[in-house]
């Protein structure tokens, strides 16, 4: 039974535009861990052409290869017919949830969001968690999901720094920025109220600047909400407010390379930043991997992978961590990266550590 497709329908013309050239294989991080062409980024193309046709059933493996996708956007990167491969995607996966196709582990992460305001399940907010109380700032302080209940101690030292530069700021009483419901495919009309109920948190807190240190959350606020709310104050990632402080940083005598999260790097172009930041650390022996910036390759931690798919999600990671065999440290500006690359990372001793977590330890 063929399914309706009124979000495909949208990118026919795209989904046409591609020549089947391969090219995407050689960058493209699910294709390299489980070695099916349906995999690759080609691949998705063609069988989100076949959903869109009614020419194939939204089976198991169907659904597999659609969620398999990461979202990194290297193929976008590498295609020579620029095809936007990720909105295809994750159009084909709108279509599939709303014809009732969703993933148990994706349905009960949807359900915790709306019932809690977080994918966790965790039944506090994050101002609850943070045990802290909103007040109003010029600078507002967004902690993300993530952070707050899976690596609580990157937000804590994001505010340790904003207290040990003695600036005022607070924390927004917000809920999930909504960036798990657009990977997974779930309807916009949730996602637009999450971002309604944000976007008024913050402003009712008077807040003008917005520091995030979750690449996804700064994804969202910086191009998905002024898609359809009016954003009226300054969103920043915390490496980019980093980069213009005048940080005094401790010496650090170790080798250290950077990872670039797919959302901060390729999908908002925030590269120099977090770079900036890591100079200002003295004695610090600095060296980029084979891939970095534009071509840096993906930790698998997002697009709902780990949640759904962590075997071939830890690949990712393992396949990536081989290109920072060289460092004692990994440095990073994702919390998603921060788990999933140590996820990856198995016995090794190599550190993995936040750009906030290293900058308040040395500050």
């Amino acid at each position: 039974m063929s399914m309706t497709t009124k979000n495909l329908d949208k990118v026919r013309q795209a989904v046409n535009v591609c020549t089947m050239c391969g090219f995407c294989k050689s960058v493209c991080p699910s294709y390299k861990a489980i070695m099916w062409d349906s995999s690759a980024a080609r691949g998705r193309v063609i069988l989100s052409y076949g959903l869109l046709n009614g020419d194939i059933p939204a089976d198991e493996s169907v659904i597999e290869n659609i969620y398999t996708c990461t979202t990194c956007m290297d193929c976008v990167r590498r295609c020579e017919s620029k095809v936007d491969v990720v909105e295809i995607v994750e159009l084909c996966r709108a279509d599939l949830v709303a014809n009732g196709h969703i993933l148990k582990k994706h349905r009960s992460t949807i359900d915790s969001i709306l019932n809690n305001g977080n994918p966790f399940n965790e039944k506090e907010s994050m101002v609850q968690r943070l045990n802290v109380r909103p007040k109003n700032a010029k600078i507002g302080y967004f902690p993300g999901c993530a952070a707050t209940f899976r690596t609580p101690e990157t937000t804590k030292a994001a505010l340790s720094i904003l207290k040990k530069l003695n600036l005022d700021h607070t924390v927004v009483d917000c809920k999930c920025c909504g960036s798990v419901m657009q990977r997974i495919g779930w309807n916009n009309d949730d996602v637009v109220k999450m971002m309604e109920h944000n976007v008024n948190a913050i402003k009712g807190q008077g807040v003008e600047t917005l520091v995030l240190s979750c690449a996804g959350c700064y994804r969202m606020f910086k191009e998905e909400y002024p898609k359809y709310v009016d954003v009226p104050f300054k969103v920043l990632h915390l490496s980019e407010f980093l980069a213009t402080q005048d940080l005094k940083l401790r010496p650090m005598k170790m080798k250290a390379t950077y990872h670039d999260p797919c959302h901060l790097g390729r999908h908002a172009k925030v590269y120099d930043a977090p770079r900036e930041v890591i100079r200002k650390i003295p004695e610090l022996e600095f060296k980029e991997m084979a891939n970095s910036k534009a071509t840096g390759r993906c930790c698998g931690g997002g697009g709902g992978v780990r949640s759904a798919y962590p075997d071939e999600s830890k690949a990712m990671a393992e396949a990536r961590l081989k290109e920072a065999e060289f460092a004692d440290l990994i440095i990073t500006a994702c919390p998603f990266c921060v788990n999933n690359l140590r996820f990856g990372m198995g016995e090794k001793k190599t550190r993995v550590v936040d750009l906030a977590d290293l900058v308040d330890e040395l500050l």
